[in-house]
């Protein structure tokens, strides 16, 4: 069976739709209103094999925090929804990425702990109509709806559209390794007996 999780987000702020899909074969139906986030959030999905869809009405005319943040909380939501009980899957997942330039590292672990450590310095304020300080708080939010440990780092800067290109296409390959299932694995990944 197909491991889909599904989440509905509405506040006064933004409404928010989002189904993911961990056994998919990348497809992607996107539309936030911000086409950077859309094109990062497509090839999060292509990246990874996750078939994806985020459906977003948010406060753009405040800016993109809202819209941001928010879809971060309602994916990670999703994703903890999908991954259920955890038994069998990898659990943890890394890839050094390379775009163009840039190399990011990206290492996850599914542990059901959320903490983020994110190492990357932006040297434009805006790709588009996103703000590059909202990658790290997109990622935050990811990790603790998700309940995941995640730890993103630059390794080699360059032009920032490249930058966040990386981080989200690494960030979907790790995730990818860690949510693959094992058939060693006949419980969960722990010495808890938990995850």
């Amino acid at each position: 069976m197909s491991r889909v999780g599904e989440c509905s987000r509405s506040t006064s702020e933004t409404q928010i739709q989002v189904s993911m899909n961990l056994d998919g074969t990348g497809k992607a139906e996107i539309s936030t209103g911000i086409g950077f986030f859309d094109h990062m959030l497509i090839s999060f999905a292509k990246h990874g094999f996750f078939d994806l869809t985020v459906k977003v009405t948010g406060d753009l005319y405040v800016d993109c925090h809202h819209t941001i943040e928010d879809t971060g909380i309602a994916i990670g939501v999703a994703l903890r929804k999908a991954l259920g009980d955890k038994i069998s899957i990898k659990r943890y997942g890394n890839m050094i990425l390379p775009m163009d330039e840039s190399l990011v590292l990206c290492a996850l672990d599914l542990s059901g702990r959320p903490y983020l450590v994110f190492d990357a310095d932006f040297t434009t304020d805006r790709v588009g109509y996103f703000d590059t300080e909202m990658v790290k708080e997109f990622f935050h939010a990811v990790t603790y709806a998700a309940g995941l440990n995640l730890h993103i780092k630059m390794l080699e800067s360059g032009n920032n559209h490249h930058m966040i290109e990386g981080i989200f296409k690494s960030f979907a390959k790790a995730l990818d390794a860690a949510t693959m299932k094992d058939d060693r694995i006949t419980d969960v990944l722990s010495t808890k007996g938990t995850l």
